[in-house]
């Protein structure tokens, strides 16, 4: 079986999707030691032969279950469009294939489970790219709360804010500025405290594009704010809105007992202008971002590389992935409710009857004797292929679904 592979040969591996995505986790795929693509797919066939042409791929195709089902390859790169996202991973993972799956696993929470249960009972690893945790400048604020180099946390501030907005067609069915936006900077937030959050107040509005406004639910935002209260009093505030003038913006702070530490704009260079009337930097920050976290997005790929030829722990898990959404989603459900949601709230709306059996309280009829909503979302997951090796994976399920 392909899960064996990564012990006793160089990897090898497929990527779905040849958009903007794709085409730069394929090159940072390239960079890495170990590790060969050999097959692309992508619906526009087109796109997936030039990306193969570009670098060096043996074998392009249109139909992704192509790549999936490729006895030679024994990873895949999900970079095709969210709604494709769960089928795709369950499929990979059916064929004992490990997965790197862009966020979202999956646009509802059920989904989502279900995906992150069918890679952990196939014993295959799968990782999430939320690309933020691998930038140079926020690793650093990270490193400095572990190593207690400002004291314990007391406030984590995370701004976002987007060069223009986007299209109505792309926010129009895109889930809204929770989910479609501000789950990284929710993310951050949770990856900077160490810790799970307990509950979040959000808030929305919309300034820039009044057309927008027509949409339901956080879809009519275009700026919102959340406070999310973590353990131990700690506070973490989020900002975010689709538009900044002044280039794409990108920060985080952390305030600790013994200190402050924070993070500046990336600039294309470090060149400043004096002049009588401004004195600044040259140029602005990066405008787009795919070229900010360009490192990021190669560090992250490199990342799962390494874990599938050193078989070690993804450094960023199904349940990361699982937890953004409900953070997510529960600042939605705050913003349309104008009040403090908890995240357990959440996670309590959802019922698995088996580990790939799952779905919405609201949607099921029949409950077993005794049954009690999870309030904690680890309790709907099987163990990772790597948390499988810690604790025998039977006595681990029996746990988990009695």
């Amino acid at each position: 079986m392909n899960v064996e592979a990564v012990k006793t040969k160089e990897i090898k591996v497929g990527v779905i999707g040849a958009g903007r995505i794709g085409v730069v986790h394929l090159e940072a795929i390239t960079k890495a030691p170990g590790v060969t693509p050999i097959i692309i797919s992508n619906p526009t066939v087109s796109k997936a032969e030039n990306a193969a042409k570009q670098y060096n791929v043996a074998k392009f195709t249109e139909d992704a279950m192509d790549v999936i089902t490729d006895p030679d390859v024994d990873a895949v790169w999900i970079c095709s469009p969210s709604q494709f996202h769960a089928e795709q991973i369950k499929a990979a993972a059916a064929n004992g294939k490990h997965v790197f799956c862009e966020k979202p696993i999956a646009t509802d929470l059920p989904e989502t489970v279900e995906a992150i249960n069918a890679c952990n009972a196939a014993g295959v690893k799968l990782m999430i790219g939320l690309q933020r945790r691998f930038d140079d400048n926020f690793k650093r604020v990270k490193t400095a709360v572990e190593d207690s180099e400002v004291g314990d946390p007391i406030m984590i501030k995370l701004c976002s804010r987007d060069p223009s907005p986007p299209p109505f067609e792309y926010v129009k069915g895109g889930g809204g500025i929770f989910a479609d936006m501000a789950v990284h900077d929710l993310d951050m937030s949770r990856f900077l405290a160490g810790a799970d959050p307990i509950e979040i107040l959000a808030i929305g509005s919309c300034h820039i594009d009044k057309s927008i406004e027509v949409l339901e639910g956080s879809e009519k935002y275009d700026t919102a704010a959340c406070l999310v209260r973590y353990p131990n009093g700690v506070q973490a505030m989020v900002d975010v809105c689709r538009q900044s003038s002044y280039g794409y913006d990108q920060r985080a702070e952390v305030l600790g007992t013994k200190g402050m530490i924070q993070t500046d704009n990336v600039y294309p260079n470090t060149a400043k202008i004096y002049k009588n009337d401004f004195t600044g930097n040259a140029d602005m920050p990066y405008d787009f971002f795919l070229s900010r976290y360009n490192e990021a997005y190669v560090s992250e790929t490199v990342a799962f590389c390494e874990s599938l030829v050193n078989d070690t722990p993804v450094p960023c898990t199904g349940e990361d992935g699982l937890v953004a959404l409900i953070m997510a989603m529960a600042a939605d459900k705050s913003a349309a409710e104008n009040r403090w949601v908890k995240f357990s709230e959440i996670v309590e709306s959802v019922y698995c009857a088996a580990p790939d059996e799952c779905e919405l309280l609201s949607q099921s009829d029949v409950f077993p004797e005794g049954f009690k909503p999870a309030s904690n979302p680890r309790d709907f997951l099987l163990p990772d292929a790597d948390q499988q090796k810690e604790e025998g994976f039977l006595q681990k399920m029996a746990k988990v679904f009695n």
